[in-house]
């Protein structure tokens, strides 16, 4: 049982922990790696998501502090903590900035508190990312974002978790409209192939837990609306301003990516 009363079950599969154990963590569960092996023997390949996924959210943290006055984020649906957090992609470039993260998995509370407690410029929440009012009055929030200031809004593989009929069009312009111009939006994304892949994915997904939307660049592009996307635009995950030192072509130009890869889409907007 976490601080807060709720329950840590055992029995039931979380995304974060799925998403966790994809990624090599060791915070789950047999339920939760039941269906992270599905992924990976019945779906070879599928892995490459979760870590393309990654690292276009550290690289777009890296981008925002590097060049621009934002030194505050939330991170909506944050996950299980893990290697290069948003947190500590920030502080690397700018030891002031602050991250407000929020997830409902008790597991990712307690987690994150414990990883956290001695950094005073970080909190994790328990909300739930399509209450946007609950993220927003709670008092952590309201203790350590400004704003009145630029702040980064984070949905890292998040929002095709939120279903059609539960409004994700309105969560993300609730936080366009609560901060002030300058903010940036990082948004990943699954990204519908028309595909084997992708309709085998999304049905895994859909049974297992009742959502996981796969939709098009045009539908994520809907979401961004009333923001400037900027360069590269709405693009694989791995081609989203890649970091020729850390890629597996180098400087000799792109690679193709696997039909896997392509399942992920990655971008950064701009509040005008």
């Amino acid at each position: 049982m976490t601080d807060d009363g709720s329950r840590i079950d055992a029995t039931k599969p979380s995304i974060a922990r799925v998403y966790d154990y994809l990624l090599g963590g060791k915070d789950n569960y047999a339920v939760d790696r039941e269906i992270g092996d599905v992924f990976k023997r019945d779906l070879p390949g599928s892995v490459a998501i979760a870590f393309a996924n990654r690292s276009a959210l550290t690289r777009a943290i890296a981008e925002i502090v590097r060049t621009s006055e934002v030194r505050q984020f939330i991170d909506l649906g944050s996950g299980l903590p893990t290697a290069d957090n948003v947190h500590q992609v920030a502080q690397r470039h700018a030891p002031e900035s602050r991250v407000v993260y929020v997830d409902t998995d008790p597991q990712v509370l307690v987690h994150g508190r414990a990883l956290l407690e001695e950094n005073d410029r970080t909190r994790f929440i328990r909300a739930d990312v399509r209450n946007p009012e609950e993220v927003r009055k709670h008092l952590d929030t309201t203790q350590l974002i400004d704003f009145d200031r630029p702040v980064g809004v984070v949905f890292s593989a998040i929002l095709h978790h939120v279903n059609d009929d539960e409004d994700p069009l309105g969560i993300v312009r609730y936080w366009r409209e609560q901060v002030p111009s300058g903010s940036y939006f990082f948004v990943s994304h699954f990204r519908s192939g028309h595909n084997a892949e992708t309709e085998e994915a999304e049905r895994v997904l859909q049974q297992t837990f009742g959502r996981g939307r796969w939709r098009t660049d045009a539908e994520i592009a809907s979401l961004l609306e009333g923001l400037e996307i900027l360069e590269p635009g709405i693009v694989p995950a791995a081609l989203w301003r890649p970091d020729p030192a850390n890629t597996p072509w180098g400087n000799s130009g792109e690679r193709e990516l696997t039909v896997w890869e392509y399942l992920i889409a990655a971008a950064l907007a701009r509040k005008p």
